[in-house]
């Protein structure tokens, strides 16, 4: 079992002596947020909560996703890097997997691509990207990121996206891990047909078990299925006990976080008090399981 601290929309002074905190205590990866802009008008809903009010999100700090899990990597040894998630098809799919490659060829290998689709027209609208045929945009968006990634001369012609023959260096030294989040059954799909794993962003542990079994189903259709990262939030992943529980499901990463992200209100919460979760977590669930 892997362990990922999960913090976002905090002070942005916190995430390096968090990270920090966090790969003393045993973790192994930290997430980041992805956000570009917040619009003062929007009949858009958001799918991660109840009533699909995204208020939450308004004057929230975000760093950009790139820029921070650089810092990071650059504060830290060991911790992986882990975008939950980038939206990838708002971007140009060249200049991130030049960005992606840089950070995981610097990092050594620490850095994995967790994309997904934004739920705002919003975020298509103010990157000049159409907002139908999102879906397979990201396909294709993956696929160029996959390609190019590995450092071989690589060209594309799809449906949106017709790339000549080039090719980009440095490399990272392994392959780019690309997961993908989201619960619908088209990103369950895509995240088997195109990717390393798939990322849960949290919900009722009936839910988590419906997602794995058709992961597992899918899986099951393909010839040769490899490895597989699950990524996934659940209350059990904070005893010893329940971390097993979640591993015997073939979950391979917990996501774990110590308030709610989700709250209007603002996260006045100390760095003291952050790291002592952080530590509190690291002896009593991460030292007792290993």
């Amino acid at each position: 079992m892997r362990y990922t601290y999960a913090e976002a929309m905090t002070n942005p002074d916190y995430y390096i002596p968090l990270a920090q905190a966090a790969e003393a205590a045993g973790f192994h990866s930290i997430t980041i947020a992805d956000s570009i802009a917040y619009p003062a008008e929007s009949d858009s809903k958001y799918p991660y909560t109840p009533d699909g009010n995204r208020e939450f999100l308004e004057d929230k700090p975000f760093i950009e996703t790139f820029v921070l899990s650089a810092a990071i990597a650059a504060a830290t040894t060991t911790l992986r890097l882990t975008p939950f998630v980038l939206k990838l098809p708002i971007r140009p799919p060249v200049l991130v997997a030049k960005q992606a490659s840089s950070l995981a060829r610097l990092s050594n290998n620490r850095f994995a691509l967790g994309v997904g689709i934004s739920p705002w027209p919003e975020d298509f609208d103010i990157m000049g990207v159409p907002f139908e045929r999102r879906g397979k945009r990201l396909d294709e968006c993956i696929e160029i990121v996959k390609g190019l990634s590995t450092g071989e001369y690589f060209e594309y012609h799809g449906e949106f996206y017709d790339i000549q023959k080039i090719k980009m260096t440095p490399a990272p030294t392994k392959p780019l891990p690309i997961l993908v989040g989201g619960h619908s059954d088209a990103a369950l799909r895509r995240a088997v047909r195109l990717t390393d794993g798939w990322m849960h962003a949290g919900g009722n542990a009936d839910d988590l078990d419906k997602y794995l079994a058709r992961i597992n189903e899918l899986r099951s259709e393909r010839d040769n299925p490899g490895e597989f990262e699950i990524h996934a939030v659940s209350y059990d992943a904070y005893t010893p006990d329940g971390v097993k529980r979640v591993e015997e499901k073939g979950i391979t990463d917990v996501i774990v976080g110590f308030r709610n992200s989700y709250a209007k209100e603002h996260d006045t919460e100390t760095l003291e008090d952050k790291i002592k979760k952080i530590n509190w977590y690291g002896e009593n669930v991460i030292a007792k399981v290993s």
